[in-house]
């Protein structure tokens, strides 16, 4: 692999939505986190705008006082994203940063514009709205990433230039036995996420089913209407949200994890999670799902409740030392900041076009390589 030498200038903006990392469920967040220390291990200077209760070894800019979720007070978060956006312009101009990269959606797109900040964004939510596709067309000029090839679908014609899967740390989720004897669910309770199906699944196996989910605030009408009675069925557990340091138990534990899904997933940051504690996952055919999980070896892909319920015997059979190691060569956070670090370099270098990840394969050895340098 050609790896980037040159130690770079680079700004990190995170929703505000959570901390960095965040303090309970948080996705995109914990990404940022991941993604922030990572470069921060390789060398190069980075500022990170994030809510002022973050953790990290990057410099901070508050631009809150703590994550708006966790927040009481909040009533407007949008308020609180134009201060960020006001300070990214203020820093900007002071510290001459050489990249800003932003994981906040196209909320900046008209200031990067106007003020021709040299930026990327990483979209990490769903792209299959009917609004997106005239705000692309209108910003074609913003440079963005996927997570997954498949986010790409719905807007082929963005300006993507590079998809780079999430990554973990090494050593914060580490391989279980599996011992538990019970199938786990991890993540929220929403209509998209089909815990229905999770608890339909455990009870057709007689399987024991523990859920470690949150309920945001927008999905308690359909936790309490359409769930919460499926909670009194033997065998399920209903644990709630979970912290970060509770993953590695949890997950490791578990025979298996189900990742019913009933929507484009654009990633699926549980999968890599259930990967990196050598725990198989049985996972419906939607979105990324064939990209991140590969049927028969880290996990079974499915395409109905017959199929998921038939395919239990083969889930649990897989060999967890395996799953380990594809987490180990696909996902580490390593491996995430070395695919950006060359990404930044391609977008600051004109004319030249940057590699997907999957084409970008990172060994060990490079890391160490790169630290040398």
């Amino acid at each position: 692999m050609n790896i980037p030498s040159a130690s770079l200038r680079i700004a990190q903006v995170s929703p505000l939505y959570e901390s960095v990392p965040p303090k309970l469920y948080g996705g995109t967040e914990r990404v940022v986190s991941y993604l922030t220390e990572q470069l921060v291990h390789l060398g190069h200077e980075v500022t990170l705008f994030a809510s002022g209760d973050s953790v990290t070894k990057a410099r901070l800019v508050p631009c809150c006082p703590r994550s708006l979720r966790l927040d009481p007070g909040c009533v407007d978060q949008l308020a609180h994203q134009f201060v960020m956006l006001d300070k990214v312009i203020e820093q900007t101009r002071r510290d001459k940063f050489d990249i800003v990269h932003f994981h906040i959606d196209y909320f900046h797109f008209p200031i990067s514009r106007a003020y021709e900040i040299p930026q990327l964004t990483t979209l990490h939510g769903r792209l299959d709205l009917p609004d997106l596709p005239p705000l692309y067309r209108r910003y074609a000029d913003m440079p963005v990433v996927s997570i997954s090839k498949a986010q790409r679908k719905p807007l082929p014609h963005a300006n993507w230039v590079g998809n780079v899967y999430h990554g973990l740390p090494t050593e914060g989720l580490t391989a279980g036995s599996g011992g538990g004897g019970y199938l786990a669910f991890l993540g929220r309770i929403c209509p998209e996420k089909r815990v229905d199906r999770a608890i339909e699944i455990a009870g057709r196996t007689g399987l024991p089913l523990k859920i470690a989910a949150k309920v945001d605030r927008a999905d308690r009408e359909y936790f309490e209407t359409k769930i919460k009675h499926l909670l009194q069925q033997p065998g399920i557990e209903f644990i709630g949200e979970i912290r970060e340091d509770e993953k590695a138990e949890f997950l490791g534990n578990a025979s298996a994890m189900l990742f019913p899904i009933d929507w484009p997933e654009p990633f699926g940051l549980a999968v890599i999670e259930a990967m990196a504690c050598g725990t198989p996952t049985l996972a419906f055919r939607c979105g990324s799902v064939p990209e991140i999980l590969s049927s028969g070896a880290s996990g079974v892909v499915v395409e109905s409740m017959d199929e998921a319920v038939g395919s239990m015997d083969k889930l649990l059979s897989l060999d967890r030392r395996l799953i380990r190691r594809e987490f180990e060569k696909r996902f580490t956070a390593s491996r995430m900041a070395m695919d950006y670090a060359t990404l930044y370099h391609s977008v600051l270098n004109v004319g030249s076009t940057p590699a997907l990840a999957e084409e970008i394969p990172v060994a060990s050895s490079d890391v160490e390589t790169y630290l040398n340098l």
